[in-house]
């Protein structure tokens, strides 16, 4: 949707096909962290791209809000990294990329951040300047403004294969129709390889299981996101509070399970012990689309003219989601 968005602008004809809903899948499961989790020990091409989603979100933010009247809760709510041993590579990254951290020491510091923290944590990294947005908030933002700008779109609408002649993307093949296209980009998440398996060059993509529960609270009872673990906690606006996630290879399977349930539970109030007073509202899975080291596949097809790829962004999707569209739009239209 946001490529769609930029192509738009560029003077691009574009038209969305979904097999479900817009943004149905890991793009409205996810946590919506505006940042990759421990950044210091991704390569340097992700955080370039994390870099401009965290220079201009802001703007995006109200931009869709604007266009759609949905506001996407862009919340510079910062971010409490716990017990990480990582304090010098952390430092290094946020000197080259220009990030705001603090280290900090003595339980007593890190409840001057987060107050009710468990007692248990003695050191941590702050990075005040880390923001979030509301992942079912955004996609609905996202999906109102392309009415806005009156860009088409199809949803469940399931594309059945690409039309190739001679080397030359012509277009996709949905239920026995033709549609026709000089460019075509492939975006569909964990699904991506299973459209791009005829073409001679496959993308190492897989589903990637993650689970997460959301707890109800109220406004103002954690301020700030906590990570410990690879477990986070997220406060939405309202008071809600987030906790994920797992990591489960189990191909496409969606299911959820009690026992994953009552883990995220006990992560929660091991980290926020107040947290264990609150109703779990919602549980429920995603499946990222997984790639090695999570850096994305972001550009055209090694071997078919025309038809590009913007997926593979694991973790990541929405920090690198605008970075991964503004670096596509610009290669598309330098090409065209």
């Amino acid at each position: 949707m946001l490529c769609a968005r930029e192509l738009k602008k560029s003077g691009f004809d574009v038209l969305l096909f979904d097999k479900g809903e817009l943004g149905g899948e890991s793009s409205w499961a996810g946590g919506g962290i505006l940042l990759p989790l421990l950044p210091w020990q991704y390569p340097d091409e992700v955080n370039e791209l994390a870099r401009v989603g965290h220079q201009i979100y802001p703007q995006i933010a109200q931009a869709l809000f604007e266009e759609s009247g949905v506001d996407p809760e862009y919340i510079r709510s910062g971010l409490l990294v716990l017990d990480s041993k990582d304090q010098e590579k952390a430092a290094a990254w946020a000197n080259k990329f220009s990030m705001d951290l603090s280290v900090l020491s003595g339980a007593k510091n890190l409840q001057g951040i987060v107050s009710g923290l468990n007692s248990k944590f003695e050191q941590g990294l702050w990075l005040p300047e880390v923001a979030q947005m509301r992942n079912p908030r955004l996609v609905k933002a996202a999906r109102e403004s392309l009415r806005s700008l009156s860009i088409k779109y199809k949803e469940n609408t399931r594309v059945d294969g690409l039309s190739v002649v001679d080397g030359q993307i012509k277009g996709v093949v949905v239920d026995g129709q033709s549609y026709h296209a000089e460019r075509v980009i492939i975006a569909g998440g964990a699904w991506s390889r299973e459209l791009l398996k005829d073409s001679g060059d496959v993308p190492d993509i897989s589903p990637v299981k993650g689970q997460m529960i959301l707890f109800k609270g109220k406004p103002g009872l954690l301020k700030s996101m906590v990570l410990a673990d690879d477990r986070y906690l997220i406060p939405r606006k309202d008071g809600r509070i987030l906790c994920g996630s797992t990591l489960e290879y189990t191909g496409f399977d969606k299911s959820t399970s009690g026992d994953v349930k009552e883990s995220l539970r006990q992560s929660a109030i091991d980290i926020f012990p107040d947290i264990k007073e609150l109703d779990i509202e919602h549980h429920w899975a995603g499946l990222r689309p997984g790639s090695p080291g999570g850096v994305p596949y972001i550009g055209e097809h090694k071997k078919i003219k025309g038809l590009y790829i913007n997926s593979g962004h694991f973790r990541n999707g929405v920090i690198l989601g605008i970075g991964s569209c503004l670096k596509l739009v610009a290669e598309i239209t330098r090409i065209n």
